[in-house]
């Protein structure tokens, strides 16, 4: 797949998940098999009133690549204004967010909210894509709420103001993350348009995201909520799409790589941001084990990496002969 010049390799990327997907956990995914990445979600307003917080979200490593910045907004010129001071972090494209739910975006007229107006959401892409001089993406949802599905219709506005390819999440903001994905309109986007479309949405291993693949025609797949405490979903993947057989991580691996990830959380975030937002990873990390249930209450106590290793080495006991 490419997105505009920019070839993408593989067959699944990370999604953007605030508070979530951060700088460390991206690192990790793309060691794992992630084709590409998408930063957190940046307010354009934040960017264009010079806010520390918003530039933090920006930045990025070689060892991201390739990555997106992914910017949230409602007024055209200044969107277009954060994409250029987006470029001074070196991203390899843009991608612009009309999908997020959250009341704190949608409420005031950003992320799904653009949904309600593609008119305006046209524009923001132009604006945008007239800009800056890398590639520009648009993820979004399937609509507002199953009495409006307009994903077709914005793809093409989308596609039409100079977008280079579209993710969309298979469910309307009103869904938010409950069951069920609408693989229907997925493929209706995907007919719809002649760019690349990348399908999101309950792709939590090699068979679903097979299904997506089939069921839609997208182009390309794009994991979220299922790669947290599970980088190794993006090597699951590629081995089961290439007919390859796939090896899951020991534990003692798994701790590894939490250990790895929580360190660069640290060293990117201090240490008391870097080791309270250790825990939720962690907990995730331990998803699945036995135990867990206690496991994950130690987690809500993490004050140290030395912490996290305890707590790894007796979820090691408790699952030994498992």
């Amino acid at each position: 797949m490419k997105i505009g010049d920019l070839e993408i390799k593989g067959f699944a990327a990370l999604a953007p998940m605030a508070g979530v997907a951060d700088r460390a956990m991206r690192e990790i995914c793309i060691e794992k098999g992630a084709a590409f990445c998408v930063g957190e979600l940046t307010s354009s307003k934040g960017v264009s009133l010079g806010d520390r917080k918003s530039f933090l979200l920006l930045a990025c490593s070689e060892k991201e690549r390739p990555i997106a910045s992914q910017l949230f907004g409602k007024e055209p010129e200044t969107m277009a204004q954060a994409a250029k001071e987006a470029l001074k972090f070196n991203p390899d494209f843009i991608d612009i967010n009309m999908g997020c739910p959250a009341p704190k975006v949608s409420g005031h007229g950003g992320g799904s909210a653009l949904m309600k107006d593609p008119v305006l959401a046209e524009k923001i892409v132009k604006k945008v894509v007239e800009a800056v001089d890398i590639p520009i993406t648009v993820k979004m949802r399937t609509g507002w709420d199953f009495d409006s599905i307009n994903a077709p219709e914005l793809a093409k506005r989308c596609e039409a103001a100079g977008a280079s390819a579209i993710t969309i999440h298979g469910r309307t903001k009103k869904q938010m993350y409950a069951p069920g994905i609408d693989y229907e309109t997925i493929k209706n986007v995907v007919d719809s348009v002649k760019i690349p479309v990348i399908a999101n949405g309950d792709i939590r291993d090699g068979k679903s995201a097979k299904f997506m693949y089939e069921k839609t025609g997208c182009d390309f797949v794009m994991v979220g909520r299922a790669a947290q405490g599970n980088p190794f979903i993006f090597s699951e993947i590629n081995a089961f799409l290439k007919g390859e057989n796939y090896t899951p991580p020991t534990l003692e691996e798994r701790f590894e790589t939490l250990i790895r990830q929580a360190k660069l959380m640290v060293e990117y975030k201090g240490e008391r941001v870097g080791i309270l937002e250790t825990r939720k990873h962690t907990a995730w990390y331990m998803q699945g084990l036995s135990g867990a249930a206690s496991l994950r209450r130690l987690c809500g106590e993490i004050s140290s990496i030395s912490d996290i290793e305890a707590i790894c080495q007796k979820a090691l006991e408790l699952n030994r002969n498992l």
